[in-house]
């Protein structure tokens, strides 16, 4: 019996030992002061604040390459890490007031201060001439929630005045639409088009600072310079002449010179029995189109796997950020983006170098995108041109905006509540000592707002975690209060730009847990999928019947 204890005794030991050395082995040597070294690199003065088509985008990607040859990560493409994207760029210019003009009022709106105007048809010169403006509400037509803002009324050739977000988040009820969580059809991007399939000449969005979850200023930096799309048959000629925004403010004018209470108007939107209404108003606005062509970049490296190298997960992160150029804020015109995304790209690049060292069962697809900051261009063309087929791939992580705050007890998950691929997050979270969380505002629609979404749409799983908030040493509401401040301050503007003062132990810490996360998939044999109430479910379940 005592031998038999003893036995036993030294093959649990032995046993335990064999896996300390596995996790050891799997034990990722990702540190601050690397993280710190590429930030700074990417995020520099020197490197323009990384626009697309421009030497800062040569230096970006330059350096993204070689960082991945050097680790041993391999080229994606044959013998090259970079996948073209084709781009046109529009940049208005002359722009004139946008004039709007009543029965018995009329006043005009600046650009920038009041509002901002462009086009994504290719053409050289745009002019809106009193075209009718049309109350549309929130201008959805969402047949899945018995809603169509459209409904009754013929805007073809008119002005259409749209509400931002949806009427989920001006109702708070979780039965109308998805509650407090932002839908698509809360998206800018889903209401210029929506606004084109009915055939209006114009769209301008009301911004307001909390449906939209960002101030004038970020309208402002983002809307107006260079303007990048993917080059597209017909030149995006079925697009509304005009898209843009105007402020709050002129908006409620613009009402007042309706004979409309803006309140009203906007109280009425989030029925179901909303009716489009003619304002009695015409907008006028005009200006001009200097138009490049060009190719743009995603940096596509891979890590080939070992066993089922035709099987991938994917990590991804966009490298582009806004550049230089209007507005100038405090004699800075350089939009460095380094929370947003120099941190991500450098977790990119050390999560390849981690697998490159200890290539796992399935391959690893390291991506940096372009284009994220033009709506999502690198990867939807990634989505149509995916090196390994979609039903290949297992699914993705996406990494954007790190945590420069420290350490924290959370996991926040973007979008919570889609995919199988949280329990996988919750089970390494765990081994973290940290929990995982639904986003508190999902009524901002981030989910829609980074890459990942460019995947999930066909159908592939995609995982968007960030460090939360509730800090290890100065709690949840200090946490809140710096993200606030980020988001109030410097999204989106020159000054977010890399601080000695940022503790990147808690992006360490992050990158970790989806290191580990990656790892259980690329070592693993398991499909995950999205939940049956997930929109993206049909998708995926489609793209593997062939393959099962």
């Amino acid at each position: 019996m005592k031998n038999k204890n003893l036995l036993t005794i030294g093959a649990v030991f032995g046993a335990t030992m064999v896996l300390a050395a596995c996790e050891a082995e799997h034990e990722p040597s990702i540190n601050a002061e690397d993280m710190a070294r590429h930030i700074k690199i990417l995020a520099s003065d020197e490197f323009g604040g990384r626009a697309p088509a421009t030497e800062g985008e040569t230096k970006t990607i330059n350096y993204i390459s070689e960082q991945f040859r050097a680790s041993g990560v391999k080229p994606a493409l044959g013998d090259s890490y970079f996948q073209g994207v084709p781009m046109v760029e529009i940049t208005a210019q002359n722009v004139s007031p946008l004039e709007i003009a009543g029965p018995e009022e009329s006043f005009s709106l600046n650009y920038l201060k009041d509002m901002v105007v462009w086009t994504k048809r290719v053409q050289e010169n745009i002019a809106l001439d009193k075209s009718e403006m049309v109350f549309v509400g929130y201008g959805v037509v969402a047949p899945e929630y018995g809603w169509n803002d459209y409904e009754g009324v013929d805007v073809k050739g008119k002005t259409v005045v749209i509400l931002v977000n949806d009427p989920g988040f001006a109702t708070g009820d979780p039965e109308v639409f998805n509650g407090k969580a932002m839908t698509y059809y809360g998206r800018w991007t889903y209401k210029y088009e929506e606004a084109a399939r009915q055939g209006a000449a114009g769209a301008i969005i009301v911004h307001q600072t909390a449906p939209a979850s960002y101030p004038w200023g970020v309208v402002e930096s983002s809307w107006s310079g260079p303007q990048l799309d993917l080059q597209r048959e017909g030149n995006n000629m079925h697009r509304a002449l005009v898209e843009g925004w105007i402020t709050e403010d002129h908006a409620r004018a613009a009402f007042a010179a309706a004979d409309m209470d803006f309140d009203t108007a906007y109280a009425s939107a989030k029925e179901p029995d909303f009716q489009a209404s003619a304002m009695g108003l015409t907008a006028s606005v005009s200006f001009d189109n200097s138009i490049r062509t060009s190719d743009s970049y995603n940096v596509a490296g891979i890590i080939e796997g070992t066993e089922r190298p035709e099987e991938a997960i994917i990590y991804m992160g966009h490298w582009d950020h806004l550049g230089q150029g209007i507005p100038n804020v405090q004699g800075d015109d350089i939009y460095n983006g380094a929370v947003d995304n120099a941190s991500g790209t450098a977790a990119l690049i050390e999560l390849g170098e981690q697998f490159a060292h200890n290539p796992p069962k399935r391959s690893v697809v390291i991506l940096a995108v372009t284009g994220e900051e033009s709506g999502l261009l690198g990867s939807a063309y990634y989505a149509e041109n995916p090196i390994v087929p979609l039903a290949k791939t297992v699914g993705g992580i996406n990494l954007d905006a790190l945590n420069i705050i420290g350490e924290t007890k959370n996991v926040v998950v973007v979008g919570y509540g889609k995919s199988e691929l949280e329990e996988v997050l919750t089970k390494y979270a765990g081994h973290q000592n940290r929990v995982v969380e639904a986003e508190e505002t999902p009524e901002r629609g981030y989910f829609y707002r980074s890459d990942h979404f460019s995947l999930a749409k066909v159908g592939v799983p995609m995982l968007y975690a960030e460090g939360g908030v509730d800090h290890v040493v100065h709690g949840r509401e200090w946490g809140q209060m710096k993200a606030d401040e980020y988001t109030a301050n410097d999204y989106h503007q020159p000054s977010d730009e890399y601080r000695d003062d940022w503790d990147l132990s808690g992006a360490v810490q992050d990158v970790k847990l989806l290191y580990a996360v990656g790892r259980d998939l690329a070592d693993g044999t398991d499909w995950p999928n999205w939940y049956e109430s997930a929109e993206f479910r049909n998708a995926r379940d489609a793209s593997r019947a062939g393959e099962e």
